[in-house]
């Protein structure tokens, strides 16, 4: 593993102040706080969920097992081990053109998993640099993986690092499976996170953590576009297929963070303290559907913290399924 900086190299920006959660935003609908609990029967945080062909629920947790539960499972109902990458299985995507699932480990790059839980890797490295923190995925109808690599300085272990750091360290990346090839897409990006094609696969509906951002990544190498600015930080996105978009907000965005912006030296001496002694998330969680424009369509809220950070949505019909970086258990809502 590549050695990991002690210390950041922060920018300096202007300072910026979070909107209040109001409008389309205020929360009137507080059903995240209500989830239906699947535990995982080891590890925790399942960062993201998908759906199978035969929709059955998969989800990877902390400590690299994948599992798989059946499509009729109730709470309580145990899943059955998919399989185990070694690593930290983040994004989990249904490739369109066979039965196979792709999934982004955050230390072993793009993996294939069979329906039989055979592990191929795709990609682990991009223009002749490591990933080093693979993050989501979007798959074209072709089979082309679109992905992104978060940074290329901090892996997974040190996430908050690179977001205090507040550079463009991250990039989009394109793995070919014709002639199993990665090139990059675009770079420069800010904590890119979610990804999702748009329906007619001419650009990427892509989340910045850190600025807080949805942009479009045109494909025929174009600018980048700023779609919108949220008042919480996005984390996974998915893709309803009708040019809406479910994105996962982990927390709304935390002021002291935005009024350390223009001081860099702060900020580097923040970097160094315990985990415990730096900013932390908001026990608050969002979902939140938008159409391909970035208008925000509808908000699910978690006000009381009962399920939270919550890192990835998945709508299967009338239910929305929901990963936690830091929960035990993936979670259910009905919509």
């Amino acid at each position: 593993m590549a050695r990991i900086p002690r210390l950041i190299h922060p920018s300096k920006e202007p300072a910026t102040v979070p909107p209040p959660l109001e409008g389309v935003w205020a929360p009137e609908d507080t059903r995240l706080d209500h989830p239906d609990l699947f535990p995982l029967p080891t590890g925790h945080a399942p960062e993201d969920v998908a759906i199978d062909h035969n929709g059955r629920l998969v989800a990877g947790g902390d400590d690299g097992k994948l599992w798989r539960w059946p499509a009729d499972a109730e709470p309580g109902d145990p899943p059955r081990l998919l399989a185990e990458t070694h690593g930290r299985p983040l994004g989990i995507e249904l490739d369109p053109t066979n039965d196979t699932l792709v999934v982004c480990d955050a230390y072993k790059g793009l993996l294939r998993v069979s329906e039989h839980g055979q592990i191929t890797e795709l990609a682990h490295e991009a223009a002749g640099t490591p990933i080093l923190f693979c993050n989501n995925a979007s798959i074209a109808r072709d089979g082309t993986v679109y992905f992104t690599d978060t940074s290329n300085r901090f892996p997974l272990s040190h996430w908050r690092r690179d977001l205090i750091e507040h550079q463009p360290n991250g990039r989009l990346l394109r793995y070919d499976p014709a002639t199993n090839t990665t090139d990059v897409v675009a770079t420069g990006l800010y904590f890119p996170n979610g990804v999702a094609l748009l329906p007619d696969e001419s650009a990427i509906l892509l989340a910045e953590t850190s600025t807080h951002r949805l942009l479009r990544v045109p494909l025929n190498g174009g600018e980048p576009t700023v779609l919108t600015d949220l008042p919480a930080y996005p984390d996974n996105v998915s893709a309803m297929g009708d040019g809406t978009y479910w994105v996962a907000l982990p927390s709304p965005r935390l002021p002291i963070a935005e009024r350390l912006l223009p001081h860099p030296g702060v900020r580097r001496v923040a970097a160094l303290l315990p985990e415990a002694a730096q900013p932390h998330p908001k026990r608050y969680s969002l979902a939140a559907l938008v159409d391909s424009d970035g208008r925000v369509l509808r908000v699910l809220h978690g006000p009381g913290g009962a399920y939270t950070m919550v890192t990835g949505v998945r709508q299967h019909g009338d239910v929305l399924w929901l990963g936690s970086l830091v929960e035990p258990a993936v979670g259910r809502v009905r919509l």
